[in-house]
């Protein structure tokens, strides 16, 4: 009978193992796919702001970034030398830098993105098994690796977010082992994850207090998440830079408060003194509220909606997405969503462990339904353009890329990209931004000007836009039109000045050099591709 028994549990881990491995490969292809064949992605610039601070940071400049500088309000000039601290505060990618540093890509970024969550999925494999059985803890992980919470995000940018899950759900599981030292030192990890991530931390205490397991754990775990992001987001980043309190807490929770500026502690009071406002954006829009948490709930066959141990874990994490004014905030596709994912899951440990009865076959293959449809759900809305290459980013009016178009086009820029010297400075359209941003000097098109480390003015030395991709998707989106449009003027203007050659042009992806004479191939390829494009220039 033991033996019987020591036989399923190495079958169990074994699927477990099987899962994670699926996992990874079928996420690490896809997003890699995406990357080298230079499907656009609305994560894109984002992912060249992770490598250049990653390749800042193995060269000693620490949480540098002229990418992250651009969209800062605090410079009127991007400069080479600002610290990203001030938008983000971030300080556990520390730990990723030796990882970065024995091959320093974009793409290494993005297979260590798909590998901490993958290893999140084996630690919460780890965690059900301290309460459940095998054969729940199995059903429990692939969940987790079938939600679209997790698929979506996984297939978009490196972002800080990612880290979450593993630190999350091993904070816990020290919590189940009274293991207070990692528990302890897992809770400083979650906080340096990012200013906010105290925020899924602070769920965490309420839920230790409410429950009554470890009350006064609960109440320090609270105090201290509250206070390091009241700390850090009023006393340190702004050190670094105004954007966390002229930028980021008015753009998100500006249906709160008034003016320009505002800092974390008043946006707490607005909130607090305006209980009907709050009341109407925790329900309001009813429909996306009741939908998000119905996706969430149903890779765990919807158990999340009765366990209460669950609302107590995502109530902090959940008021605050329901409260952005943002309307990607409840987007199962954004890295947001991450912060809903541990509490949702534990929460269903927990229930599980209370109801081992309920697993009865007949709710087994319902929850085994429930995943597939979560991840045919998660894989057919194409999450950041991942599968772009199979379904069309439109289908009325129709806009597909086919993968040979793409690698064709990916050759061409590719090629481009290998007549620019490593340390000379670019200015690129976004989606080929992550592949030249381990650099010191980069800016996204049409930008052309920053503060070098001398803290002098400078131009841009090369130029680098896919037009062709803005040309092709302008047909179904209206921001892409816009943008097709103002870098074809910029690049007018720059011809037209004299200060920039157009050096290469070829299938709509143009290559200037500044202080150079245009090739005479290269300007009539452009001329070309401006009467193609003429017809959309004109249109309102």
């Amino acid at each position: 009978m033991i033996a019987k028994l020591k036989k399923l549990s190495i079958d169990r881990d074994r699927s477990a193992i099987a899962a994670a491995i699926i996992f990874f490969t079928v996420e690490l292809i896809l997003v890699l796919h995406r990357h080298y064949s230079y499907y656009p992605s609305y994560s894109s610039f984002d992912q060249g702001i992770f490598n250049q601070v990653f390749w800042n940071g193995i060269h000693g400049r620490f949480f540098q970034s002229s990418l992250s500088s651009s969209e800062s309000i605090s410079v009127p000039i991007p400069e080479v030398s600002y610290h990203r601290l001030g938008q983000h505060f971030t300080p556990a990618l520390l730990l990723w830098l030796p990882i970065y540093a024995i091959l320093p890509s974009a793409g290494t970024l993005l297979a260590l993105n798909v590998t901490l969550i993958t290893v999140a999925g084996v630690v919460l494999y780890i965690l059900a098994r301290q309460r459940l059985d095998p054969k729940l803890s199995v059903m429990i992980m692939a969940g987790f690796y079938g939600t679209k919470a997790v698929i979506g995000p996984t297939l978009g940018n490196f972002q800080d977010l990612c880290q979450l899950p593993l630190f999350t759900f091993g904070l816990l599981l020290a919590l189940e082992k009274r293991s207070w030292g990692w528990f302890w030192g897992l809770a400083a990890l979650i906080l340096a994850v990012r200013e906010d991530a105290g925020i899924l931390l602070f769920g965490i205490g309420f839920y230790l207090i409410a429950s009554k397991r470890y009350p006064w754990i609960g109440l320090a775990v609270c105090i201290l998440s509250f206070s390091y992001a009241i700390v850090i987001t009023s006393k340190v980043m702004p050190l670094f830079s105004h954007d966390v309190s002229g930028r980021f807490l008015v753009k998100q929770f500006g249906n709160f408060v008034e003016g320009d500026k505002t800092s974390s502690l008043e946006v707490l009071w607005a909130i607090i003194s305006k209980p009907w406002q709050l009341l109407l954006e925790i329900v309001t829009p009813l429909g996306r509220t009741i939908q998000y948490i119905f996706n969430h709930s149903l890779p765990l066959a919807l158990v999340p909606v009765i366990s209460p141990s669950t609302w107590m874990l995502i109530a902090a994490p959940l008021l605050v997405l329901l409260l952005r004014d943002d309307y990607w905030a409840l987007s199962m596709n954004m890295r947001f969503a991450l912060t809903v994912v541990p509490g949702l899951f534990y929460g269903a440990i927990i229930w599980w462990s209370h109801h081992p009865g309920a697993f009865k076959p007949k709710l087994r293959r319902f929850w085994a339904f429930c995943i597939g449809v979560s991840i045919f759900f998660a894989l057919t809305s194409n999450p950041h353009r991942a599968l772009s290459f199979l379904i069309p980013d439109s289908f009325d009016p129709w806009v597909y890329a086919s993968p040979w178009q793409q690698w064709q086009r990916a050759s061409i820029i590719n090629s481009f990209l290998a007549k620019i010297p490593s340390n000379a400075s670019v200015s690129a359209t976004r989606h080929i931004v992550p592949h030249i941003s381990g650099r010191r000097e980069i800016l996204g098109f049409p930008s052309l000007e920053l503060i070098n480390d001398a803290g002098e003015k400078v131009s841009i030395d090369y130029v680098i836009a896919d037009l062709r991709q803005l040309q092709q998707y302008q047909v179904a989106f209206e921001d892409d039109r816009d943008r097709l449009r103002d870098l074809v003027g910029a690049i007018a203007r720059l011809l037209e000045q004299g200060s920039y050659g157009m050096v290469g042009c070829q299938d709509g992806v143009i290559f200037m050099q500044r202080g150079v004479a245009s090739d005479t191939s290269a300007l009539l390829a452009w001329e070309g591709f401006r009467q193609e494009v003429e017809p959309i220039l004109k249109q309102s």
